[in-house]
């Protein structure tokens, strides 16, 4: 989180991700913002065998399960409270994603499972296709 768009932000939240998750064959799907179309950010993608994946403009079904993330935390969050500060906000968002959504939310899309159970069951069986 930050106050800015700046390329770095992304590139930041991306090599984040990967050294916390450590996923493999993985799909980045984003917006045609421009930091997600920057060659800087193409070239990271490359270097972390990331493979970068962007909808067509104005079509927000080819994105839907980001677009259902972040609806719920903007009306399960965002929209019931107003933060004092921008630490507190990152802290409440770290909460709600890691503490609660992440671990705990079910989603047809993945065969009724949470994120983290999704990530368990790829992790054993990466062959295996999405449930």
């Amino acid at each position: 989180m930050a106050t800015h768009l700046r390329m770095e932000l992304v590139l930041s939240a991306l090599d984040e991700a990967i050294i916390q998750r450590r996923p493999t064959g993985v799909i980045h799907h984003s917006d045609q913002g421009g930091q997600n179309t920057s060659v800087d950010f193409g070239h990271r993608c490359r270097e972390l065998d990331v493979r970068p994946s962007t909808g067509s403009k104005g079509d927000a079904y080819d994105n839907a399960m980001c677009e259902s993330v972040f609806a719920s935390l903007e009306t399960e969050l965002i929209d019931r409270r107003k933060f004092r500060t921008q630490a507190e906000a990152r802290m409440a968002v770290f909460r709600f994603i890691e503490g609660g959504y992440n671990p705990r939310r079910l989603h047809s899309a993945i065969g009724f499972l949470s994120p983290v159970d999704f990530e368990r069951h790829h992790a054993r069986q990466p062959d295996c296709p999405n449930p």
